[in-house]
């Protein structure tokens, strides 16, 4: 678990990256990386989702722990390649807010899902999370950099779930347990609030 841990310090010091980068204009590839990057940690819904898509694949433990998050950013590069190449899909607002909603209700309510229908919960709201940002894309990003780059920026989040889970965790069963439902329970409120254009 050290490892875990240590993964999670990175995923925040990775995450002021884009923050220096932005100071120093880049075009092409480097553009790419850092705008792809930048744009899953610059929104609310996108941080809170990928966050709980963490503490949710923490929870059911065994092989989810890697399979959950490894199915939400594979999926999400092809809902990405679909927003780049100009492919409809409905509801993307809507489903980026709902996957908030629901995987913060999930993790609020400890929810022991088989493995198969965690994938397919998560694989769903992935396509309209890829899809944002393959729609977002700027025109002078390279796009296999910027697919890249909001890839890493989800991964990292996933593990800065995995591993605030596991120092939660380090709390005591009982508290921990009270403070990993509080904390689904505030991001399916946020959730809401998203949905409904308040946040």
């Amino acid at each position: 678990m050290k490892s875990a841990l240590k993964s999670g310090l990175l995923a925040l010091a990775a995450a002021a990256l884009p923050a220096v980068a932005s100071a120093h204009p880049a075009i092409g590839e480097a553009a790419g990386f850092s705008h792809g990057f930048a744009h899953p940690i610059s929104g609310l819904d996108h941080v809170l989702a990928m966050v709980m898509v963490g503490v949710f694949a923490f929870q059911l433990g065994s092989r989810a722990t890697w399979l959950v998050p490894t199915t939400f950013v594979l999926v999400m590069a092809l809902g990405g390649a679909l927003g780049v190449a100009g492919i409809n899909v409905p509801f993307v607002e809507i489903g980026i807010a709902l996957s908030v909603v629901v995987l913060g209700a999930v993790v609020a309510l400890h929810v022991k899902a088989p493995l198969a229908a965690a994938l397919g919960i998560v694989g769903l709201f992935a396509i309209f999370h890829g899809f944002a940002h393959g729609a977002e894309m700027p025109e002078n990003a390279a796009g296999a950099a910027y697919a890249a780059g909001f890839m890493v920026a989800t991964a990292l989040l996933h593990v800065a779930g995995l591993v605030l889970s596991y120092l939660i965790g380090r709390a005591g069963e009982r508290h921990g347990l009270f403070v990993t439902r509080t904390a689904g329970s505030l991001a399916a409120v946020a959730g809401v609030g998203i949905l409904a254009g308040l946040i």
